[in-house]
């Protein structure tokens, strides 16, 4: 039976192409089938429409940038390109997480269950049912930690020259690790364990969790691959959980 390797000194780069591989396993692939559609439908959808944007959006960001530091335009527009990008791929997928959850969480509950060869209590679709409201209630404490972060960035944006060259570094950075939070909250919200206590034991690790964050980052940008992404963060999030943080957090 395919498993992840026990060693917890794996960095985030392991943990995401562990992902891909894991998505793959028979027996799991059916509790993919709902995240990835959600997410093809909501993050393709969204991606089209963005493209179609792209043309009026960067000549009015650079509008705000004065005639003395024109000179640098060069640079600002890829730089306001990719924050355009990477806001709007951050908020589709939270988006598509927000719908997916329930679905994330069971294939979370199933992936861990392989793995570990001890299946968690109340698991399958009438556990999933039960969980609804604690899971959509767990979604909406990482939105309240996102968004005034997320406000923050966005008004830096909107300073002329600096914001336009530092907002896209600090988004990014911050997408990478508001994407390992996200992601790694499933397997950890399965086991009741508290977002405080999460966000505690992620920081831990924050490297290899940075890591796995801007990976998913960085793929969520590019199409057709993106459409993917959800389940293979779920998985890899998964694998990261049971080496690194189950011993001490599970409730067994």
């Amino acid at each position: 039976m395919p498993a992840v390797n026990s060693v917890s000194t794996f960095n985030g780069v392991h943990y995401f192409a562990e992902g891909w591989k894991l998505v793959r396993l028979p027996g799991i692939r059916r509790y993919v089938i709902m995240p990835l559609l959600i997410n093809i439908l909501l993050l393709g959808g969204a991606f089209i429409w963005l493209f179609q944007r792209l043309g009026l959006w960067i000549p009015a960001m650079m509008s705000y940038i004065p005639d003395w530091l024109q000179w640098l335009s060069y640079l600002l527009w890829p730089l306001s390109v990719i924050t355009i990008v990477l806001v709007f791929s951050y908020f589709f997928s939270t988006l598509a997480n927000l719908l997916a959850a329930p679905f994330c969480g069971l294939l979370a509950e199933q992936l861990e269950g392989r793995l570990t060869g001890t299946p968690l209590p109340d698991s399958g679709w009438m556990g999933l049912v039960k969980d609804v409201p604690r899971i959509m209630k767990r979604e909406l404490q990482k939105l309240g930690y996102y968004l005034p972060r997320a406000l923050g960035l966005l008004l830096l944006h909107f300073i002329p020259g600096f914001g336009q060259t530092v907002a896209p570094i600090l988004w990014f950075l911050f997408s990478a690790w508001m994407l390992s939070v996200q992601y790694c909250d499933y397997p950890f919200d399965n086991h009741k364990v508290s977002f405080h206590q999460m966000r505690r034991a992620l920081r831990q690790h924050k490297t290899a969790n940075m890591q796995f964050g801007a990976l998913v980052s960085l793929f969520t940008m590019i199409p057709i691959i993106n459409l993917a992404i959800l389940p293979v963060a779920v998985c890899g999030a998964t694998a990261m959980w049971v080496d690194r943080y189950r011993p001490q957090h599970a409730r067994h």
